[in-house]
């Protein structure tokens, strides 16, 4: 008995011990950062979009509400078709104010985004969501009222804009009321591609004789090689007073 146990301690110790080499070691640590770049990620272009979009829509819909209670009752209801003349047009705010809100059935039925003067990044499209070109037309202006929002991150306003089919309503309300637009269809620009802007899209030097809405992204997602643009022309418009039209009048209401 004492010879077996003597010979598997012999075995034992005639054993190599395994090393911890430095490629191992620098593996298990590459694997674990692309683990942890991976929830980022996932942070970053999914939850963080949820929950950005969220308080997105909450202060968008809490601007509405805002305009909404402070005006009076309208004799005629909304879903009564009526002609209200000219729309009122509004003189352009200062940088990062916010100004309009945005609603796209399309995008979902509780979608609401806000819409401040100015592109800036980090104090537009970061944080507010919606930015207006400056030196471009406002709500139901005569020319082109051209906006721009990101399609991913930040909480990706436009990002189902390539979704838009044409007739599809899009809506922009001010403090004055409602202006109703009509998709018409897509482009896909360059980067450098900023006749979208014009008066008259992509015809420099031609007077407008219509009202025109312009949203700008980046193209493809989560790229900037190139812009997607979607126009459409203002189809109606009605006062604060009248109340929200009836495509969107659940989403207006639906927080306090």
């Amino acid at each position: 008995m004492t010879e077996v146990r003597e010979s598997r301690r012999n075995r034992a110790a005639g054993r190599p011990r395994r090393r911890v080499s430095l490629v191992g070691i620098l593996g298990e640590v590459l694997i674990t950062a692309g683990v942890l770049v991976f929830l980022f990620l996932g942070w970053q272009l999914w939850f963080n979009d949820l929950v950005v979009g969220a308080q997105q829509n909450n202060a968008a819909v809490g601007l509405a509400q805002k305009w909404d209670n402070s005006a009076p009752t309208h004799e005629h209801p909304s879903d009564t078709p009526q002609d209200f003349g000219d729309p009122v047009v509004a003189t352009a705010p200062t940088n990062a104010v916010q100004f309009a809100v945005m609603y796209v059935p399309r995008f979902g039925a509780d979608y609401s985004r806000s819409i401040s003067e100015g592109v800036g990044t980090t104090d537009v499209l970061d944080k507010n969501g919606i930015g207006h070109y400056p030196n471009t037309g406002m709500p139901g202006q005569i020319g082109n009222f051209a906006v721009a929002a990101h399609r991913t991150t930040h909480g990706a306003p436009f990002n189902k804009l390539a979704s838009l089919q044409v007739g599809d309503k899009i809506y922009v309300q001010t403090q004055d009321g409602y202006y109703t637009y009509d998709f018409r269809g897509l482009e896909y620009v360059r980067p450098t591609g900023v006749g979208v802007l014009d008066p008259v899209p992509q015809s420099s030097g031609t007077a407008p004789t219509d009202r025109v809405l312009t949203m700008t992204s980046c193209n493809p997602m989560f790229s900037a090689a190139e812009r997607i643009i979607a126009y459409a022309s203002l189809e109606s418009w009605q006062p604060t007073s009248a109340g929200a039209p009836v495509p969107i009048k659940s989403t207006v209401t639906a927080k306090g």
